[in-house]
């Protein structure tokens, strides 16, 4: 389900996981629970970005078209 996330998506989604787990008051398994959200959706964050830095890097090294 993470993987058809939007970047924007997948960080918003990520704040609120943050807030919940900063808010406190959780058990341990839905601190758990969350926190293993975040990686999931802290990694989809990160692959959106190498992705976006690769394609800035390929437009770089393309030679002009002009």
């Amino acid at each position: 389900m993470t993987e058809s996330l939007s970047y924007e998506q997948a960080r918003a989604e990520l704040a609120g996981v943050v807030e919940k787990l900063e808010a406190g008051g959780s058990t341990l398994e839905e601190s758990l629970a969350l926190w293993e959200r975040g990686e999931q959706l802290a990694t989809v964050c990160q692959r959106w970005l190498d992705n976006a830095r690769a394609r800035l890097d390929a437009a770089k090294a393309a030679p002009d078209a002009g």
